[in-house]
């Protein structure tokens, strides 16, 4: 069995995770054609270096690890990762993007390695936590602001300045709800600096599950009028799909089925 450096293994346990959302320790151990017990080993040391969490016999990317644990936590991750690799599809190399907090939004980071001289700037510091233990990380830049424990991001005036100082060609929003007349919506009372990222970008790319259409929530966060793109998965209704298209919004469906192949899941 020829053994591969430590480092070099593990950077491709890494990369494989970031392609397939999920990896398994006798996957592993035939692809790099090494022990199971090496294999875990490397998860190990991976998961204490906060680049991913062990699970299920394998390991999940960090991101995806606040999932609930009652058995619909897999189709849920899958949804998220398979919306984050659609999306991801949208940059291109040399751009400046700026991504918003929240779970959804973070299953991008993974796939940021694949693009170079990327800026990348955030109010969230768990984003920025999970763009920093990229291996080839992009310039990363934050709003800094009031700190907001409930949604474990920067908010505030300071983070609105700093934001009004940049030119920004991509934002990548998530969302609590979306009406089908209005726009987005969310539960977060703190929408002064959703509205501002909104204005700071050339393009708003908006990613939310499609279980999050039709929920009545009375924060209307960004309207559809500025909206270019929403990346969902394939529950989105026939008749909702057209009704968003209508406001000359572009509508992505991502391909969960991808997700579960390169998984092994069915």
């Amino acid at each position: 069995m020829t053994r591969r450096p430590t480092l070099a293994r593990r950077e491709q346990i890494l990369q494989r995770l970031a392609e397939c959302g999920r990896v398994q320790v006798d996957e592993l151990s035939h692809l790099l054609n090494t022990s199971e017990v090496t294999i875990r080993k490397d998860l190990t040391a991976l998961e204490e270096a906060g680049k991913l969490v062990r699970r299920y016999g394998g390991a999940v990317p960090s991101f995806a690890a606040d999932t609930t644990n009652d058995g619909t936590d897999t189709e849920v991750s899958n949804r998220k990762i398979a919306i984050g690799a659609a999306a991801s599809r949208l940059i291109r190399d040399d751009t400046r993007i700026l991504i918003d907090f929240g779970s959804t939004t973070t299953t991008l980071i993974p796939h940021l390695s694949r693009y170079s001289q990327l800026v990348v700037m955030t109010n969230s510091m768990r984003t920025a936590n999970a763009v920093l233990a990229l291996t080839s990380a992009p310039t990363l830049l934050m709003t800094g602001g009031t700190w907001d424990a409930q949604t474990h991001s920067f908010q505030g005036q300071i983070a609105e300045q700093v934001l009004r100082s940049y030119d920004f060609d991509q934002l990548f929003i998530g969302c609590d709800g979306i009406d089908l007349e209005r726009g987005t919506s969310t539960f977060n009372e703190l929408l002064g600096l959703s509205r501002v990222m909104a204005e700071s970008a050339k393009q708003i790319i908006v990613m939310a599950e499609a279980d999050k259409v039709g929920r009545r929530i009375p924060n209307l966060e960004i309207p559809w009028r500025q909206i270019d793109v929403l990346v969902t998965d394939k529950r989105l209704s026939t008749s909702a799909k057209t009704q968003i298209e209508q406001h000359g919004v572009e509508v992505i469906i991502a391909d969960i089925s991808a997700t579960q192949n390169k998984t092994g899941e069915q």
